[in-house]
């Protein structure tokens, strides 16, 4: 597991302070003695996926999804012919109503990291059936460092805060250069709260053409099986 590129760099000061290596030794004895999820080839594909350069926009998680075969690394993702969590069926909901495209029949979100989505859980790690078992071990440090790398960018960028936890990342993000948007959460919980209705994909890019930077393409391609 290592982070790659100029996200290497940028965040090379955290592996030298003490939380990081605590952090280190407890993911280890975890993945040894626990099922854990992501595979830890998979635990920093958010910044591998989408380098530092690259990124456009930003969607915080909470922590992986905890069941066998969901967790790819990247927040709301799923690998391909795995169910679509719920949460992500009314991401997909919105995205239809909001842009029009067609709900796609897997929840793969690999497109959006390659067109400058970082797909960020603010916890990167978590036990078999355990959701938030990994909170408060240390990955919440080294992702809000994350969050100040790109706070401290002075280009263009959108901020894409669904629910409470990730809403608290507000005060990091001063920047005027930086367009936040925020809702409610999209679980089931709290969906009919704000989250449906907010146009998240069609602003974040009407931010980005104003800026004169290329759109995302928000289509997820259907794998076409069955």
């Amino acid at each position: 597991m290592a982070v790659t590129g100029a996200w290497e760099q940028a965040l090379k000061p955290e592996f030298g302070k003490p939380y990081y290596a605590a952090l280190y030794r407890k993911v280890l004895e975890e993945y040894r003695t626990q099922t854990v999820y992501p595979p830890g080839k998979d635990i920093f594909n958010a910044f591998n996926f989408t380098p530092l350069e690259k990124v456009k926009a930003v969607i915080l998680g909470q922590d992986p999804y905890h069941e066998p075969g969901q967790a790819n690394g990247l927040c709301f993702s799923v690998h391909p012919g795995v169910r679509i969590p719920p949460s992500l069926v009314n991401i997909f909901a919105e995205l239809h109503d909001d842009l029009g495209f067609p709900v796609p029949d897997n929840g793969d979100l690999t497109k959006w990291a390659g067109e400058g989505v970082l797909l960020l859980n603010t916890v990167l790690t978590v036990r078999a059936h355990a959701a938030n078992s990994h909170r408060n071990i240390g990955w919440e440090e080294f992702t809000d460092a994350a969050i100040r790398v790109l706070a401290g960018l002075d280009r263009p960028l959108v901020f894409i805060l669904w629910g409470s936890a990730a809403r608290k990342k507000k005060s990091m993000i001063t920047n005027p250069r930086h367009f936040i948007i925020e809702s409610a959460h999209p679980s089931p919980l709290s969906a009919y709260n704000g989250f449906f209705g907010s146009r998240p994909f069609s602003r974040c890019n009407e931010y980005l053409k104003s800026e004169g930077i290329e759109p995302i393409d928000w289509r997820i391609p259907d794998l076409g099986r069955g």
